[in-house]
């Protein structure tokens, strides 16, 4: 998108900015504020998803990048002081009607998602959306390999010491509960994560590092990438 104006994002643009620019993609970070455990902060995933997205946007400047939304969908941590859920129904709503008063603006939203919690709402507006006539997708800050443990693990805090090292407590690891999310799931969605994980740790820590968190961000911010050129292509 060469000949686009740039545009900054959206929280320091002023109407006439956005007015201007070719508005073709607007992109919305989607996290959490839920327990990480005894060593990551409340907003690990917010963190995770507004660094793709703001990475994108240095890609891509003609964006429009929408303010994180930092709260989800994320019931299963309730046990845990300092999470804030807005649970599955009212995110789905939530996110229909951004997505709706967005397409009065952009051809396209893409949501980038930090929290797997996220994922019913996702797919349920999405649906929607294409249901209505508008373009909506979602790209979700995941990846895989042999430690790609479910939750404040080795992938996270790498990824937490790679995009926001002084927020994790390097001091407090903890090895929590090392069954694979399949086998945790049912435990998971009756009983939430404290029945299954006392420190709320579902893998482990140990041996995190910021070299590995940036191979697997690179990684994330790759795929992202080439859903943002589908979409703007389009």
């Amino acid at each position: 998108m060469p000949d686009e104006p740039d545009l900054v994002p959206l929280a320091g643009a002023t109407w006439p900015e956005v007015d201007r620019s070719a508005r073709k993609l607007l992109i919305l970070p989607l996290g959490s504020t839920e327990q990480h455990g005894p060593h990551l902060p409340l907003n690990t995933d917010t963190v995770i998803a507004t660094a793709l997205a703001d990475q994108v946007h240095k890609h891509f400047l003609q964006i429009g990048l929408a303010p994180p939304m930092p709260y989800g969908a994320s019931g299963e941590h309730r046990d845990f002081p300092g999470t804030l859920s807005i649970g599955t129904q009212a995110l789905t709503v939530v996110l229909a009607e951004f997505v709706r008063h967005a397409s009065l603006t952009w051809r396209h939203v893409l949501v980038i998602n930090g929290h797997g919690g996220n994922t019913p709402a996702l797919a349920a507006v999405t649906e929607l959306m294409r249901f209505e006539g508008r373009s909506m997708a979602v790209a979700h800050a995941a990846s895989g390999g042999d430690r790609a443990d479910p939750h404040a693990g080795y992938r996270e805090t790498s990824l937490m010491l790679h995009l926001a090292p002084t927020t994790v407590r390097t001091d407090r690891f903890e090895v929590g509960n090392l069954s694979s999310l399949p086998d945790l799931l049912p435990r998971l969605q009756t009983d939430g994560v404290r029945r299954v994980s006392d420190n709320g740790v579902l893998g482990d820590p140990t041996g995190a590092n910021s070299d590995e968190g940036r191979r697997i961000f690179e990684g994330m911010f790759a795929a992202v990438l080439n859903k943002i050129r589908l979409l703007t292509t389009r």
